[in-house]
């Protein structure tokens, strides 16, 4: 059986993948230093440990991933997901919710940010309006 994903799992699943991109550059900062990877990898000139340039480069990373996280948070409350089964009529396509029915349009613009704009769909015009609609203009 399918497991549904959750807007909880997605959110989680984002923030953990940021928080190790952000726990990776903080390691390339502190093995900079370390290591001295560009004398390591390049050859060139050896360069001494300076632990107050990582301590500031760590500080910038760590604001930058306290700002980027708290704003992908607050965005991702914002966002608003359709989760778990909604009852709906077989016949009319009313939606049960709680003790009312209410139109299809009606539901989703109270659940959501998204809107409804009217159209006929080519297979309902042929249907319902066979034999109204001109194919292009007389005089």
């Amino acid at each position: 059986m399918k497991t549904m994903i959750t807007k909880k799992m997605i959110v989680r699943t984002l923030i953990i993948s940021q928080m190790f991109g952000y726990a990776i550059l903080l390691f390339l900062i502190a093995g900079d230093e370390l290591f001295d990877f560009p004398h390591t990898v390049f050859g060139t000139l050896a360069t001494p440990v300076n632990w107050a340039e990582v301590m500031i480069e760590s500080s910038y990373i760590v604001v930058l991933a306290s700002v980027s996280l708290l704003l992908t948070k607050m965005l991702m409350n914002r966002i608003r997901f359709f989760e778990g089964f909604v009852p709906i009529c077989s016949y009319c396509k009313k939606i049960r919710s709680g003790d009312e029915w209410l139109s299809l349009e009606t539901y989703v613009t109270a659940h959501s940010e998204a809107l409804f704009s009217h159209g006929i769909c080519p297979e309902c015009k042929d249907v319902h309006f066979h034999g109204l609609h001109r194919t292009g203009r007389t005089q």
